[in-house]
């Protein structure tokens, strides 16, 4: 039964971990640009030039 405590507080230090990591990386602008990245496969690619 002492596992099942074990585990429980592991994971809740785990979602604390990776809840906190979003809450940055929101505050930091990454998730600002919503529109780009659905039309960027609509933009032609510049030709590369092989020598």
């Amino acid at each position: 039964m002492n596992i099942i405590y074990l585990l429980l507080a592991i994971s809740v230090v785990v979602a604390i971990g990776f809840f906190i990591a979003f809450v940055i990386s929101v505050r930091s602008g990454q998730y600002d640009d919503t529109y780009t990245p659905s039309v960027r496969m609509l933009f032609d690619d510049e030709d590369v030039l092989q020598d």
